[in-house]
């Protein structure tokens, strides 16, 4: 389907938007996948001619706003209480903190997985702060992150599905985190699983994880479950709001636990059998 002109002038305002979290243009583009700081500035000063609508889609699918999916966030429980941690720490889970990093300066979104190595991890640190990391090695690059953080007035790093991060990279996470001390806010997201983990490095006794407990304030911060109010409020926000359907949505839900996604999809399907 093509895009519009009004749903690019759209993207252009949530990219411009995007731009003014980061100390500069450049760092901002260094920050997008796939992005020239080009592309950048031809956006923002509404020069679309050469831009391709899988571009402004690329584009839409970073920097996030509603003009990306359409799709209407509710502040349920657990999105309230990891506002709350985020707040604290620097100035559904992984949706919450994209919002909150649309919402606020020199905060910055990491998603693991268990395939990264320590240079994979180094690295999309590094383009999430907006560097280039072409002809650095790990060393240097991490370097140019602490050169970069040192500079900003209350930063905030999100590690999203933490839990993923292999034992080597978790290790050495630990011992980059010891030097970030002071110098920049540390968040992690994860499931219940993050906390077995550490208690396990705890009674093992492995290296780094004793401090790494001890800096973390030695406390877990552990979300309310998504509950029938929540989905309720997901389907009249997103303009489900016939209670059959809602009640189609909320049983589908309850197979899951409630799980974000499958709500999500419930919605959509329920939208297509109404024809809205």
């Amino acid at each position: 389907m093509e895009i519009t002109m009004k749903e690019k002038d759209a993207i252009s305002e949530s990219l411009r938007a995007y731009v003014a979290k980061y100390p500069s243009q450049t760092k901002a583009a260094g920050s997008l996948k796939g992005v020239s700081v080009g592309t950048v500035s031809n956006i923002l000063n509404g020069r679309y001619e050469n831009i391709s609508d899988e571009m402004f889609r690329n584009v839409a699918s970073q920097v996030g706003g509603v003009s990306a999916t359409g799709w209407q966030i509710v502040e349920t429980g657990a999105y309230q209480e990891i506002t709350a941690v985020l707040s604290e720490a620097g100035c559904g889970k992984s949706t919450t903190a994209r919002v909150y990093l649309q919402e606020h300066k020199e905060v910055f979104y990491i998603l693991c997985s268990e395939d990264m190595k320590k240079g994979d991890f180094v690295r999309e640190i590094a383009r999430t702060v907006g560097i280039r990391t072409e002809g650095y090695n790990i060393r240097e690059v991490w370097g140019l992150i602490l050169d970069d953080i040192i500079q900003m007035d209350a930063p905030l790093l999100v590690f999203d599905e933490a839990d993923k991060l292999t034992e080597p990279v978790f290790h050495y996470f630990i011992s980059l985190y010891n030097k970030l001390e002071e110098k920049c806010g540390v968040v992690f997201l994860s499931t219940d699983y993050i906390a077995k983990r550490i208690s396990n490095g705890l009674r093992y006794q492995k290296p780094g994880y004793k401090e790494f407990y001890s800096r973390i304030g030695r406390k877990f911060y552990e979300l309310e479950p998504t509950d029938v109010n929540d989905v309720f409020a997901i389907c009249s926000a997103n303009g489900v709001t016939d209670r059959k359907d809602i009640d189609k949505v909320i049983k589908e839900a309850s197979t899951c636990d409630f799980d974000l996604r499958r709500v999500r999809k419930s919605i959509h399907k329920v939208k297509r059998m109404t024809g809205e």
